[in-house]
Order: C-alpha cells, then structure tokens, then sequence
C-alpha cells in the first residue's frame, strides 16, 4: 500500500498560487479567498454592529435618563467622567476630623477662648502692632492759636510723654507722686520686646481658635448629613467656613 502511495505522490504536481497578471500588477498581490473571506466576515460585522446601533437608537425611549448624561462629557472621541468638585479641607483640618471627636474640639476652641481673654486682658492692647491709630483732634479759634499750640501744655503734661498711648501722668501728679517702675533704657526695651512677644503669643492663640471653630463646624455638618432629610446645598466648603445647607421643614411629632 505504501509503495502504491509513493507511486501515485510522484505523479502528482506541486500546486502553484495563480499570480498577478502582468498589466495588474500596480494594483498589488491578487487576493485569495482566504484574503477575501477575512475581508468580507469583517464588513458583515461592521454591518450588523451598525444595523444594531440604528435599531437600538429607533427603539429608544425619550424619557429615558442616566446620570452618565449630566456626569460625563465628550474628550477626544471618548467618553470620561466630569470632574467633582472638591470641597476644600486642609491637610490639618482631615487628620483632626479623623482622629478627634467634636466634644474634644469644643472643649479645646473654649480653652483657647478662656486664654485669649486673660491675654488681653493683661496687655489691653494698648500698643499692639497693626492696631489701628486713633486720633485725638483739638479745636482753636485762631490761626495764631494753631501756630503757636503746644500739645504738651494742653494735655498738662511733660513733653517726653506726649507720645504715649497709654500711663501719661498730668504735671501735679509727677510733683506729688514718685515715679514707680524703672528708668533704665536697657529694662525699659527689655520689658518692650516681652510685651511684643505676649501679643505674637496672643495672635497665634486667636488664629488657633478660629482654626478651631471651623474645624468643629465641619465635623457638625458631616453628622447632620447623616440624616435622611431631604436637603439643599446653599454654600460650598471652603478652608475658612463650613458648608451651608438647607434642610427640608420637618415636624417633629
């Protein structure tokens, strides 16, 4: 049997692929049916993918909706989800809400409060820097009279003090009374300088405090969302305030 196989393989001839003719061949290699067949299964599926697509668009409903239509939008061809709308939390601001309850943070905002009015209290802010100026304005009947004002003289007191805000003695008090506190240029800049360092102490205690107060409002809000109630934002978060909501008017039986 074998032998009969080897006899009728010799018979046989090689098969050879039918080429381009001579005048087609700018056109390039002549496609086989195997090249067709691909071609023509992939044109039939584009077809019924796009014969699909127009049914589906036909049989469409036009109250229909998907909140991917008001939450995504058209990028280079390709659909992508919009954004949100960060509110804005510090990095400090998240890792105090994390870890710390709401009672704690009122508690430290009040013990802050307390010390910020036992601070201002000592120092009164007489001469506290970025304190606004006041002015004390006099009225003379004369020309003669602004020309030749001595303010010193009006306020009855010495001329070294006229600048002082503040512990401006009158002529009959320095004459009866002696002077109480020192005299000594280097004490009086030291006790300048201590002064000065109580109301930098005093302004970060104030800044601590409102920081405080903004972290205790948002922690309030993020529990009242908990609420099933039906509400409305009003005004977004931000690092300085806490979101504005308005809740719906629900009576309490």
């Amino acid at each position: 049997m074998s032998s009969f196989r080897k006899a009728l393989k010799s018979k046989q001839r090689d098969h050879k692929e039918r080429s381009q003719l001579n005048f087609r061949k700018h056109l390039g290699l002549l496609e086989k049916k195997k090249d067709y067949k691909l071609r023509a299964d992939d044109y039939h599926k584009k077809q019924n993918t796009l014969n699909a697509m127009r049914k589906r668009a036909m049989d469409k409903n036009p109250d229909e909706f998907y909140f991917k239509m008001i939450n995504s939008q058209l990028k280079e061809g390709v659909h992508v989800d919009k954004k949100k709308e960060e509110e804005e939390v510090t990095d400090e601001q998240k890792k105090v809400m994390r870890t710390q309850d709401i009672k704690y943070v009122e508690m430290k905002r009040v013990s802050e409060a307390r010390k910020i009015e036992r601070l201002k209290s000592e120092l009164h802010l007489l001469d506290a820097e970025g304190k606004q100026n006041n002015q004390q304005t006099f009225f003379v009947d004369t020309k003669k009279e602004v020309e030749a004002f001595d303010l010193a003289a009006h306020l009855n007191t010495v001329p070294e003090l006229v600048k002082r805000t503040f512990n401006r003695p009158m002529v009959e008090t320095l004459e009866k009374k002696s002077i109480v506190g020192t005299a000594e240029t280097w004490n009086i800049e030291k006790l300048a300088k201590q002064r000065r360092h109580q109301y930098e102490i005093l302004s970060q205690r104030i800044e601590r405090e409102k920081k405080m107060f903004v972290i205790s409002q948002k922690i309030q809000t993020r529990k009242e969302l908990a609420d099933k109630t039906r509400k409305v934002k009003v005004k977004k978060e931000t690092a300085n305030s806490a979101a504005i909501y308005k809740f719906e008017a629900k009576r309490k039986r």
